[in-house]
């Protein structure tokens, strides 16, 4: 083989390599091309982007004329002695309480039943438990203790007048609040009274005995917080008609009680019914229906007290035989 004949055999060569290189380079992109373009194919184009979780946050309990319970600092300034205006006749709504599981008790009074409901939220007004509120401490002179909650007179004179905003239609009639001064100093109060404006939200109007166990009553306002709690040293609940009460129109009053009243219902003989509270602290049935039957108390943790066996005695305490737990 001459060198001539040498140099085409090897020019022949490198041109078949090229065109089988080319040539399988060429099927690898058509294969590719036929395999992206089939129905339903994804192509990966890198990391996907993270989802973000999302949560809902549960409603609160639906609660009528209920406020932030956040603490409310008071604004305005108080008399040092403010006895509270004559009680109105007006109503107001009973908010929602169940419970479940039943004890029964028996008394000379009648059948007494407690219902404790495990899983009902509080069922508070403006003051709720475990909340601290930021306000001042005013004195008024209280006489004997009696108040617009009309309670009568109280067997001591810790007691006090809760302002207009927080005594919320006589919500707060009964609870008992413990109050802390700035000066470390505190007291346990029941409050018996309302004080009306200029007292502001917050603000507790004391008795002028319950004033000087924090301080001087000559300091006249004194910054507070104050909170709900639920004493341990209590008796027993009663309850008391109204003067005028009769089996065609009563008013009826729960007295004595540890933890605020949230519900009073009367019994119909086909279920229950809730009745509206007025300021001055009596729960009302205008048409008669379920005076001297059996009566259901209903605090603000939900638990239930069920009293029957009550005769209809207007303006006379009839003591019962339960009480509310501790909270």
């Amino acid at each position: 083989m001459t060198t001539r004949q040498a140099a085409r055999q090897r020019r022949a060569r490198r041109r078949l390599m090229l065109g089988t290189t080319v040539a399988v380079a060429a099927a690898g992109v058509l294969a590719y091309l036929s395999t992206a373009l089939l129905p339903g194919h994804k192509v990966d184009a890198g990391p996907a982007a993270a989802t973000p979780l999302v949560t809902s946050q549960p409603k609160a309990a639906d609660t009528a004329g209920t406020a932030s319970p956040s603490a409310t600092p008071s604004a305005t300034p108080s008399p040092s002695s403010s006895p509270s205006s004559s009680p109105s006749a007006s109503g107001s709504a009973s908010p929602k309480a169940t419970a479940s599981a039943k004890a029964t008790k028996s008394s000379s009074e009648g059948t007494q039943k407690t219902s404790r409901g495990s899983t009902t939220p509080p069922s508070a007004g403006r003051i709720r438990p475990n909340t601290s509120y930021k306000g001042v401490a005013t004195a008024y002179e209280a006489g004997v203790g009696d108040g617009a909650c009309l309670f009568g007179p109280s067997p001591d004179m810790m007691i006090a007048a809760m302002n207009t905003t927080d005594y919320e239609t006589s919500r707060a009639c009964g609870a008992y609040v413990l109050v802390r001064a700035a000066n470390g100093k505190s007291i346990t109060v029941r409050i018996t009274n309302e004080c009306p404006l200029p007292c502001a939200p917050g603000q507790i109007d004391l008795s002028q005995q319950a004033f000087a166990k924090l301080a001087d009553l000559k300091v006249g306002r004194l910054s507070i917080t104050w909170s709900l709690v639920s004493p341990s040293s209590i008796g027993t609940m009663s309850i008391r008609y109204k003067t005028g009460s009769s089996a065609y129109w009563c008013g009826i009053q729960a007295i004595g009680h540890r933890n605020p009243v949230a519900r009073l219902e009367v019994s119909t003989g086909s279920g229950w019914r809730s009745l509206p509270r007025t300021s001055y602290n009596y729960f009302i049935s205008d048409n008669g229906s379920g005076c001297g039957k059996a009566i259901r108390v209903t605090d603000i943790y939900g638990e239930q007290l069920t009293i029957s066996g009550l005769a209809v005695l207007p303006n006379v305490v009839q003591p019962t035989r339960v009480q509310f737990s501790r909270h």
